[in-house]
């Protein structure tokens, strides 16, 4: 064991001196003890990637990666994933990160987020980079209420009402805002709204997001008009349904009525029954009288 500031001496276990042992400085015991229940107690460092503990920043960018590593130490602050093959980020992939500030996504082939895969970011998350991306639409659900600052450029995005909306609530980084860029949009009125369509991009394709809405383009509008004349044509198919439908029915019965009254007219005439009237005399005896009508069938 250690005794004194200066050296180390060895004793048995009954107490006896066995010898003088090598002479250490208490510092560098007190050090080796540290480095020890540090190497215990860090966590590890996740595959293809390298973790500086000092910093608590953990590099994988260029990795070859496809989907977000497991097991990223909770205590992670700046997180690089740039520069990999992830194409989509599940809704706990950074659930455990309460302590990030910078989180780099960048040059990825992400085209969908799951619903609150950016929610469980903490409060302290400065950073959020998804700039180079496959990205064509996102909402608030999917980047909760995050504060931070975001880059969204270099996105093949389609502008429309959801897109707006959320463009509203983030903190968009100023210097990159102007690069986000409508590949698609929503079409004019009772052209559709679906970016699907290859064979109309939307009368906003190939311009900046932002200098739209600046401009006064509201893509929520364009819907809502979309939507109207939708419901309007819906209506009016509804209805001429049901003027086709009564019309139907009534001359069905008309047919059926001329049917019938055919029918009636094809049966045989009722034959006229002749009564033969008496005719009392004092006598009591009847005479024939004659015949009478009395048009019994």
């Amino acid at each position: 064991m250690c005794t004194g500031w200066g050296e180390e001496t060895c004793t048995s276990i009954s107490g006896g001196r066995r010898g003088r042992g090598v002479v250490l400085h208490p510092w560098l015991c007190v050090s080796l003890l540290f480095s020890a229940l540090w190497g215990q107690a860090s966590p590890q460092c996740p595959a293809s990637c390298q973790c500086a503990w000092d910093t608590a920043t953990v590099q994988c960018s260029d990795a070859g990666l496809r989907d977000i590593p497991e097991g990223i130490p909770p205590e992670t602050v700046s997180l690089h994933l740039e520069r990999n093959y992830i194409r989509s980020i599940p809704e706990t992939a950074f659930r455990d990160l309460l302590h990030l500030r910078d989180l780099h996504l960048s040059h990825n082939r992400i085209d969908s987020l799951a619903s609150g895969a950016l929610r469980h970011l903490g409060p302290e998350l400065r950073l959020l980079d998804l700039s180079h991306n496959q990205l064509r639409q996102a909402s608030r659900e999917e980047f909760g209420s995050t504060r931070a600052k975001t880059r969204l450029f270099h996105n093949p995005w389609h502008c429309d009402c959801t897109l707006q909306e959320l463009m509203e609530t983030l903190n968009l980084e100023a210097e990159t805002v102007n690069g986000i860029m409508c590949e698609s949009s929503v079409r004019g009125m009772g052209e559709g709204s679906r970016w699907e369509d290859p064979g109309s991009q939307g009368e906003h394709a190939g311009q900046s997001l932002v200098k739209l809405l600046d401009s006064g383009v509201n893509f929520c509008s364009l819907q809502r008009k979309t939507t109207d004349v939708a419901m309007l044509v819906t209506m009016f198919v509804w209805f001429f349904m049901v003027i086709v439908y009564v019309v139907y029915y009534v001359r069905q019965n008309q047919a059926e009525a001329r049917r019938h009254l055919e029918y009636l007219k094809s049966l045989p005439s009722p034959r006229k029954t002749p009564t033969v009237v008496w005719e009392k005399d004092e006598g009591d005896e009847k005479s024939l009288v004659g015949y009478e009508d009395t048009g019994i069938r």
